[in-house]
């Protein structure tokens, strides 16, 4: 059985590998306040995503969201017609912004809330499921934007999410980790969580139990679509424009991070505080293979490469085998 510490002390000694690493080969720039910054600021997007997969993973029944970076780009395309056609982002910028930023998250809402009503009323597999709303998502993108980038601006409030300073902490992750620390304590502390959990854990129990096993999945789903729908608020806030086809390597990097965070993907087991420590050690291996020069096409070898080599380490438990005296004797 995997140990939920351990866990998160790997990850914590990746983080610092990491950081070691990259102070080394960029000679202390790696390090620099600027850099730090400049990671932070890209990391909320993917985070987001990453936990929306989290949690559909933990629904158990080979539970996941393939359709999170689509609805995404949906939610901030979407937001951007039909908010620009109603408000000015130049003379009502704040306004637009919070429009934007509602509509968008609605946007996402409902399309996790038809991902849950499809998998749970008609009992159709996730992952075919997400695959097929993916594909439909980003057929109404590309519909309803003409196929170009549409502009958004840089009208503020929304401007800041993407591109302002909070005590020299960039707005966008202040959000991320609020927000990441609420679904933390709503996984720990409701019934919601324990309902989520142990019907990823025994299926049929949380049946014969009374579990609303239909409300959970599409508030799953649903939370999954918001997730989504604030990572295109932060997209769209740190671009000009929004597109339909943004961040096309990002649903592979958002299942990385899950499966690195320890998330199981036969649904029962997953933390909130090992995905974001899941996406930092992401950004920062990201960001030192920019310092090294590599491409973005060794960039997407090395996450194909990453996914595999932690999916067959989970099958193992390394975590368990590096910390033996952790590890629960079967009864």
């Amino acid at each position: 059985m995997r140990t939920t510490g351990g866990q998160l002390v790997m990850l914590i000694g990746i983080n610092v590998l990491l950081l070691a690493a990259g102070a080394a080969i960029s000679g202390g720039s790696f390090l620099s306040l600027f850099n730090l910054q400049s990671m932070t600021s890209q990391l909320p997007e993917i985070g987001f995503l990453a936990i929306g997969v989290m949690l559909a993973m933990c629904a158990g029944n080979g539970g996941i969201d393939l359709s999170g970076i689509a609805l995404a780009n949906l939610s901030s395309v979407l937001s951007a017609v039909l908010v620009g056609a109603l408000i000015s982002s130049t003379d009502s910028a704040f306004a637009f912004s919070i429009a934007f930023m509602l509509v968008a998250v609605i946007v996402g809402c409902l399309g996790g809330m038809i991902n849950g009503l499809l998998i749970s009323r008609l009992n159709i597999t996730p992952i075919l499921c997400t695959l097929g709303t993916q594909m439909a998502f980003t057929g109404i993108a590309v519909v309803v934007s003409d196929g170009r980038a549409v502009t958004v601006g840089s009208p503020e409030p929304l401007a800041s999410i993407g591109n302002g300073m909070l005590l020299g902490v960039p707005v966008s992750f202040v959000l991320f980790v609020a927000v990441a620390a609420l679904i933390a304590a709503l996984l720990k502390f409701t019934p919601f969580g324990l309902w989520l959990m142990l019907m990823g854990t025994n299926p049929k129990a949380a049946t014969y139990a009374g579990f609303p096993k239909d409300r959970v999945l599409i508030a799953t789903y649903a939370m999954s679509g918001m997730l989504s729908g604030l990572a295109g608020v932060v997209i769209a806030a740190r671009n000009v424009n929004v597109k339909w086809d943004y961040g096309t390597s990002y649903l592979l990097i958002a299942i990385l991070i899950a499966v690195m965070a320890g998330v199981r993907p036969e649904g029962g087991y997953g933390r909130v505080i090992c995905v974001v420590m899941a996406a930092i050690a992401l950004q920062l291996l990201s960001s030192m293979l920019n310092f090294g020069g590599l491409s973005n096409f060794v960039r997407d070898f090395a996450w194909g490469a990453l996914l595999l080599a932690f999916l067959a380490v989970s099958r193992y438990d390394l975590v368990g085998l590096l910390t033996p005296g952790r590890r629960k004797k079967p009864a």
